[in-house]
Order: C-alpha cells, then sequence, then structure tokens
C-alpha cells in the first residue's frame, strides 16, 4: 500500500465532511439574480412612504418597565407590541382607517391613512371608559370585525397584563372619535375601577367562524405564562420558556364562541370562553403568530400556529355548530427533509404566518417567518407549498391526519431574511403572482448582544426557564437591530428576489406587524407598517402599470344598525373566492378575519389578474349564511371592484 493511499484512508472521514459541506452550500445558496434582473423586477412596483398621523399629549416612554426578574432583560421583554390593521372604520367604502397599537405612548390609535381623504377626522386613543385598569399592563394588538353583527367594524384590543376588550361601535355616534365606541369586556367579570383580574400576556389572534354556525369566533393565543410580566414592583411569578425549541409552559390558550349581541346606544357581543380545545402542550406553548383559512373546502378553516420556543401546528377543522374542534396534522418525513422543515415537527422559532396561493395552481400555500440571521441564530423561513391533487385529495389527506406541504424557501430563495415577524402575500402590482412582504428586526441599540444570545442558544433546557441565565439585553444593547424589511418577488424562473432596496423599503428599523388594503380604491394595494419603538409608516402603493384585478367586498345581507355615519357591512369572514381566467388559471382569495403576528389586512379580496383582462370573468364564490348554511354561486364579473351582499344567494349592491 502506497503512502499516498494511506495518507488517503486516514484523511477519509475529512475529505466526506469537505464533501457534504461544500454540496450542502451547493444546494442552500441563494439563488443569483443580476443587477439588470432586479432592476427590471422592481420596475414593476413603487411605494410612496407617507407619514402617519398620530395623536399629540401621551406620556413617551423608551423601553417599559417589568417584574424585577426581568430587570436585566427589559429590552427584550420590550421588544413586541407594535401592530397594524387596516379597515373600513367610518363607512365610506374604503378601506382606508388604520388602527395602531403603539409602545412608544402604550396606546391604541385609530388615525385615517394619510393622503387625499387623511383630514376626514383627527387621530384619537381608544379608551377603556368605565372598565378597570391599572399601570402594569400594556396593549399588544388591534383586531376589527363586526362582533355584534350591527354591519359597523369593531375592535379588539388584546393585552400583556389583562383580559382583552373589546370596543363597540356606536350607531348613533355622528362621527369617528373616542366616543365613538363602548368598551366592553371579552370575559366578564372584572369590577371595580382597578384591575385586578387575570394577567393574561397574549401575543396572537385569529377571528373567524371557526365552528361553522354562521358567526365569528375569537382564537387568543398567550405567550408568557399568566403572571405580572410589566409589574416593576413584583419579584417572581414569571418564567421564560422551559426549551428554546420545544416548550410547553407559555400561557394558556382559548377560543371564544359566539353567543349573542346587541346593538343601539350600549351594544353588547357575548362569547363563550373554551378552555380545552387545544392539547395541553399546544396550549401552552408560546404562540407569536396565528391565522385561520379553510383550505378543503367545508367552510370550515384550518388554524396555523406559529410558536416561538417550539413546534408549529397545523390544526384541521372537525367542528360542528356549537362546538369548536380541531385535530393536529403532520407533515411526512422525505429523505433529505430534517425534521425541523416538517409541518408539526419543527424547531425553529414560529413569528407569524400568512395563506396564499402562490404557484397559482388554485390550492392555498403557507409562508412561515422564523429567526434566520447568518452567524446570528440561522433558521430559515417555510415557504410550505401545497403537494395536494386536488381539494378532495388535500381533504382526504387531512382527515388522515397528513399535512401534504412541502418547504420549498431554500430552493426558491425565500428561507433567509433576518429575524422575521409578520407577513403578508399580496398581489401588488396585479401581475397575478403574489409577492411576500415581511417585518424583520429585533432589539436596536449600540452594543452588539449577538455573541451572549448564541452562548444562550447552545444552553441546557434545565437552565433557560430561569430568567436569571438569560444575557443582559438593556436599553442601549442591540440585536438585529438594523436588520430590514424584506420584499420577495418571483422571478421568471420561479425563484424570488429580495427587492426591499430597490423599493425603498429598506429602512434600518425593526419592524413588527404589517397591514394590507386598498385605502383609496385605485385597484393597488397598499402597506401599512408598524416599527417597535418607531413611527409607524404607510406605503401607498404607485405602481406604474399595474394589471387588471377583482376586487370584492363580501357583505352578510342582514340590516345594519342606521345612525350618522354609514356602516361599512359586516363582512363574511372565511368566504372563499375563485376566478377562472381567460388563460385557464383558477386564482383563489378569502376574506381574512385577522391573522398574522401583529399586522391585519383589511376583509377585501383582492386577486391580481395580469395584463389585458377586460372582459367579464367567472367566479365562484362560497360562503356560510347566517344560519350557518354552505352556500354557492357562480357569477359573471368585470374586473374591478365590486360590492356582494351574501345571504341565500348573492346579489350585487
Amino acid at each position: 500500500m502506497t503512502a499516498t493511499v494511506r495518507w488517503l484512508r486516514k484523511q477519509l472521514a475529512g475529505i466526506v465532511a469537505l464533501a457534504l459541506v461544500a454540496g450542502m452550500f451547493m444546494v442552500s445558496r441563494l439563488p443569483e439574480t443580476s443587477a439588470a434582473e432586479q432592476a427590471e423586477l422592481a420596475s414593476s412596483y413603487r411605494f410612496e412612504p407617507m407619514s402617519i398621523a398620530m395623536p399629540s399629549g401621551f406620556p413617551q416612554q423608551e423601553i417599559r418597565e417589568v417584574n424585577q426578574d426581568y430587570k436585566h432583560i427589559d429590552a427584550w421583554i420590550s421588544s413586541v407590541g407594535a401592530g397594524i390593521a387596516m379597515n373600513d372604520l367610518d363607512g365610506d367604502g374604503l378601506s382606508n382607517d388604520l388602527c395602531i397599537t403603539d409602545p412608544r405612548i402604550d396606546q391604541v390609535v385609530v388615525t385615517p391613512t394619510p393622503g387625499a381623504a387623511g383630514q376626514r377626522y383627527a387621530p384619537f386613543a381608544l379608551n377603556t371608559g368605565s372598565l378597570p385598569v391599572n399601570d402594569v399592563m400594556a396593549p399588544m394588538g388591534c383586531a376589527p370585525g363586526d362582533f355584534n353583527e350591527d354591519g359597523r367594524i369593531d375592535l379588539l384590543v388584546y393585552y400583556w397584563g389583562r383580559t382583552p376588550v373589546l370596543h363597540l361601535a356606536k350607531p348613533a355616534a355622528p362621527r369617528l372619535a373616542a366616543d365613538s365606541y363602548v368598551a366592553t369586556e371579552l370575559v366578564p367579570g372584572n369590577t371595580g375601577r382597578v384591575y385586578d383580574g387575570p394577567q393574561w400576556n397574549s401575543n396572537a389572534v385569529a377571528i373567524d367562524d371557526f365552528d361553522g354556525d354562521g358567526h365569528v369566533d375569537i382564537y387568543l393565543g398567550n405567550y408568557f405564562p399568566h403572571g405580572p410580566v410589566l409589574d416593576p414592583s413584583v419579584s417572581g411569578g414569571v418564567a421564560m420558556n422551559d426549551s428554546l425549541s420545544n416548550a410547553t409552559n407559555g400561557g394558556e390558550d382559548y377560543f371564544f364562541r359566539w353567543t349573542g349581541a346587541t346593538t343601539g346606544d350600549r351594544p353588547s357581543a357575548s362569547f363563550q370562553r373554551l378552555d380545552d380545545v387545544l392539547p395541553a402542550d399546544l396550549s401552552k406553548g408560546w404562540v407569536l403568530g396565528a391565522s385561520g383559512n379553510d383550505v378543503d373546502g367545508d367552510q370550515l378553516p384550518e388554524l396555523y400556529l406559529a410558536q416561538d420556543h417550539g413546534k408549529d401546528a397545523l390544526l384541521h377543522n372537525r367542528s360542528t355548530p356549537g362546538r369548536i374542534s380541531f385535530e393536529p396534522v403532520n407533515g411526512t418525513g422525505a429523505p433529505m427533509v430534517p425534521k425541523s422543515k416538517r409541518i408539526g415537527a419543527d424547531s425553529f422559532k414560529g413569528m407569524a404566518v400568512d395563506w396564499g396561493d402562490l404557484d397559482r395552481d388554485g390550492m392555498y400555500d403557507l409562508f412561515v417567518s422564523n429567526i434566520t440571521t447568518p452567524f446570528g441564530i440561522q433558521e430559515s423561513n417555510f415557504q410550505f407549498m401545497s403537494t395536494a391533487e386536488n381539494t378532495s385529495d388535500l381533504r382526504a389527506k387531512l382527515r388522515e391526519g397528513e399535512a401534504p406541504w412541502v418547504d420549498r424557501s431554500t430552493d426558491d430563495g425565500t428561507a433567509w431574511s433576518g429575524w422575521a415577524w409578520d407577513v403578508k402575500m399580496e398581489d401588488f402590482d396585479n401581475s397575478g403572482q403574489l409577492a411576500i412582504a415581511q417585518a424583520n428586526g429585533f432589539v436596536k441599540g449600540e452594543v452588539n448582544r449577538w455573541p451572549q444570545l448564541q452562548e444562550l442558544a447552545t444552553s441546557n433546557d434545565l437552565v433557560v426557564a430561569d430568567p436569571a441565565w438569560w444575557p443582559h439585553v438593556r436599553q442601549g444593547d442591540d440585536i438585529a437591530g438594523s436588520q430590514r424589511m424584506a420584499f420577495f418577488v418571483k422571478r421568471d424562473d420561479g425563484g424570488y428576489v429580495d427587492l426591499s432596496a430597490e423599493l425603498g423599503l429598506d429602512v434600518p428599523v425593526p419592524t413588527r406587524g404589517i397591514a394590507t388594503g386598498d385605502a383609496d380604491g385605485d385597484g393597488r394595494i397598499d402597506l401599512a407598517v408598524a416599527r417597535q419603538w418607531d413611527q409607524p409608516v404607510f406605503y401607498r402603493n404607485d405602481a406604474p402599470s399595474p394589471g387588471s384585478y377583482l376586487g370584492l367586498k363580501l357583505i352578510h345581507d342582514t340590516p345594519v344598525a342606521s345612525g350618522p355615519l354609514p356602516a361599512s357591512g359586516s363582512p363574511v369572514v372565511g368566504a372563499q373566492v375563485s376566478v377562472r381566467t381567460p388563460d385557464g388559471r383558477t386564482l383563489v382569495g378569502h376574506v381574512d378575519g385577522g391573522g398574522g403576528h401583529s399586522g391585519k389586512r383589511s376583509t377585501e379580496v383582492h386577486l391580481g389578474l395580469g395584463e389585458n383582462v377586460t372582459g367579464p370573468l367567472e367566479v365562484t364564490v362560497s360562503w356560510r349564511d347566517r344560519t350557518g348554511h354552505v352556500r354557492e354561486q357562480q357569477l359573471r364579473l368585470t374586473p374591478g371592484r365590486h360590492t356582494l351582499a351574501l345571504g341565500t344567494h348573492a346579489k350585487e349592491r
């Protein structure tokens, strides 16, 4: 045996390792896009940043006071709470009203979108009226919805340190202002002037008709275990996650099933709290995002939960009217697909989720935000693409407990973007292809704390539940503080490229919530972004040559409460729309009741059609009416905006 052969045998393990590393690099490296191609792709888009009017006179803060056990990580604890929602609150027919949770003032602000109609009313902060409050609570998000079914859009505000509050619109209100709403408890029983009820720490809401009775229900996901997270006078009663990848010691999650409502000067909405819908390990996960959507055609929405520090979950809906029931489903194993990239088995840091048909095959796909920072914590986003042949095949697989979606983020170039948060998939140029807008960034400061965080990431699960073991993250410390938003656009070869820099979206400020909607009725989807500890921003969509589109406002045909302000109508949350285009494609969309992280899109359905589509389209609308019956109707609609009243039949208004 020659010396060369002996040497090669001794080095065989190292050679194989190097070959594997090189092979994985070739497989996982981002697709390359030339500057010319990026410029060409970017030419279809244009966004104009505009300042959002906010009320003055509130005390400003740079960071929250927290429980004494969290004092050395108070910047970490203060890293969430910036949220934004877009909807039609004043009944003018446009989704040109914003509901913003602003951590700088710990207030929930209603304000018009900027632009030509930006002076309709003065921005104002919601107030809780006679409901009990205290100074150790903070709002985390605002979700619009018609919770008392009078045709006016109400607001659900959820908190750390308190149970949620419903702000129900008053029909007699002469204008949109703080006194236009009546604050009422989602969870009855809180009395007195100072709040001393359950200290929930809520970070995720999904609104949909989960039991199929014709009325919207609420999923509420809690993050920290119930306790005094924001009480600086207390030491103890709090904990961190008991694992970095499989934690099950978070706050319990709840469903609220609609049971009744009234309208008038003192409107009300009643919900039954359900504590046992989810298995204990899911209910006590550390959820940051949730989104519902009917994917198998039975008009019962499935629900995806994005869990920080643990396994995400896709829940197949098995409910009947009056009874909410789900079964977890799991992705199947496949060669070269690690467990961490399978639905129901992943160990990544789930932050948000959105549904959309990315490959335009008429089946819904999923995009999930995770922490994806190179040389920091490099997991990956999930771009779960449907592999089912059709809706019937998908329904059968879900019934068998199988989730037929496969992650394509690495292949398509969407795997890595930063410390990712909210995500929304929309057709911003009406080309017929969805783009992916994603919030990024964590804590902004001057002192780099990535090394200490990396040490924590390799710690034993036996110690991480104790806050004392966590590295200092205080005001002035920085973790991913200069990361930019991502804006993934599809290339001609099917992959994606991030065009945030080309489009002026790459501001080095941590972002959290993303809201989308057509604020000015021009057929182009606008973008509103909540920034953590900074001014929110509105991006008016000025796409230079957008394609045709179909915009549908789908409302129940039930009577609306009359009053000085017009009523926008009650959205038919969960309604599904399928459009057959002249070139043979099938496009799908749905009325999103509100999901994601802390951003909520408008409740209109917007489908880009591509260029030169002018003739009538074959449109199928399916929905549940107020009695819970499933309805379906085929329509011929021209491109543009339409309002359809849905009851036993669909009628255009």
